[in-house]
């Protein structure tokens, strides 16, 4: 990505256009796919980072940022220029086999993280309103499941956009207590950390649940979904009249969606590090857990806002793994895709969709419990984030697929840091627990 005087002017003129329009009008797919990754799992995870370890894993954030902002730069820029999704253009430059295995274990990967966060949601629920969690969570099942299928791609959008606004709750719990912002700057830059299990395992699990494949696929079939839905149906390696502006957009929407995700995630481990952790409650397992712990402690609307922000971007999640899913699949197997379908003319994608969410919501009152499904989830995760995402990066490369919008050299250079760290992630859950006990 450079920035000379061409794309300066270029980004300046994209603003100036937009800066009449509807808050959200031009919001395209980086800030649902960034606020969907801050989903109730991911917020867990952020929890259990904060209460466990304190201001000692703020630095993750600043350093998963322009790694994960990278990657999903990445997979935009491929929907927006092939017009096809990651699964589509896999099948046509890879193997079947690499394409067959990825989605498998994708599939079961979003459908056991579902079941979490649905879980979660319905726990948040419960803490709010005193209903029973299996209605409730049965209540935010059906009605994701109903918007999905039945309200076309231009209006549920916005609805998603809407929501993305929950996250802010997370910096609202900030001004319920004290922060110290000396000791903060200072821990996030110089953490104190010893090399040990559990130090391991939450920073496999905060790199795991932050740079998710279910986000790459969605991120590169929804730009493919704004294209449609803007009137712009030729991607550019058909007509590039628009690619300046287009691509500007995307590094934009992609790097600033990628910002409000960390910097949420940042705020949510420091508001358990400087509550929960100085109070000694260490062992989170959940985020109903974690906004139940917070009202004795931050008070009763620092507890709610918490809450808030678990249902708000649990309505984003869960639409966005089952969606990712679906576009995979579809892609795959060759069948009409897409949220602006009607449901009759997609019934292989909205099938997809309706099953892992319900599949999801049998979990529930099963044997198998939502944090185990969770951790298996996470396990998936880290097996085919690794192999995925070199096969990203060199779709990105490969002139023969994105003519001459390869993506540049710094991007590409992000991109595979990100892999070796999200390697280096993925190896850390099967090494033995004694290798780290190093004292």
């Amino acid at each position: 990505m450079t920035f000379d005087g061409t794309h300066r002017v270029n980004i300046f003129q994209f603003f100036k256009s937009r800066l009449k329009e509807h808050p959200l009008s031009r919001v395209g797919p980086g800030l649902i796919t960034g606020v969907a990754d801050d989903d109730p799992s991911g917020i867990a995870t952020y929890s259990q980072a904060g209460a466990r370890f304190g201001l000692d894993m703020l630095w993750t954030m600043p350093l998963a940022y322009p790694l994960m902002a990278a990657i999903q730069s990445i997979c935009a820029r491929i929907g927006r220029v092939t017009g096809k999704g990651l699964a589509a253009n896999i099948k046509s430059a890879f193997p079947p086999i690499v394409l067959k295995s990825v989605v498998s274990l994708l599939l079961i990967a979003n459908t056991l993280n579902i079941a979490a966060d649905v879980a979660a949601m319905g726990e948040v629920a419960e803490l709010i309103t005193g209903f029973d969690r299996h209605v409730m969570t049965a209540l935010f099942v059906f009605g994701t499941l109903l918007l999905q299928v039945f309200v076309p791609y231009h209006r549920y959008v916005n609805f998603l956009k809407w929501l993305t606004v929950s996250l802010l709750a997370y910096a609202a719990v900030l001004f319920t207590v004290r922060v110290p912002w000396g000791e903060v700057a200072q821990r996030t830059l110089f953490p104190r950390l010893r090399l040990d299990t559990d130090t391991a395992a939450v920073i496999v699990g905060v790199f795991g649940t932050t740079i998710s494949p279910y986000l790459f696929f969605w991120q590169a079939s929804e730009e493919v979904e704004e294209m449609h839905t803007n009137g712009n149906s030729v991607p550019l390696l058909k007509d590039g009249t628009k690619a300046q502006e287009e691509l500007a957009r995307i590094r934009w929407d992609t790097w600033s969606g990628m910002f409000y995700s960390n910097i949420t995630a940042y705020f949510i481990i420091l508001a358990t590090a400087v509550t929960l952790n100085v109070s000694g409650i260490t062992d989170i397992n959940t985020a109903a857990e974690a906004a139940s712990a917070l009202k004795p402690l931050a008070g009763s609307f620092a507890s709610l806002l918490f809450a808030i922000g678990i249902l708000g971007v649990g309505l984003i999640g869960v639409p966005v793994l089952a969606g990712s899913g679906a576009y995979a699949l579809s892609e795959a197997m060759g069948w009409t895709s897409g949220l602006e379908c009607k449901a009759d003319d997609a019934r292989g994608f909205y099938g997809i969709i309706s099953l892992s969410i319900l599949v999801g919501l049998v979990i529930q009152y099963s044997p198998i419990s939502p944090m185990k499904a969770l951790f298996w989830s996470a396990v998936i995760n880290g097996v085919i984030a690794v192999p995925l995402m070199v096969v990203i990066l060199l779709l990105a490369s490969k002139k023969s697929v994105m003519g001459k919008y390869t993506v540049s050299r710094p991007i590409i250079i992000l991109g595979w840091i990100a892999t070796v760290v999200m390697g280096v992630a993925a190896l850390c859950m099967f090494v033995p627990a004694s290798v780290f006990q190093l004292n």
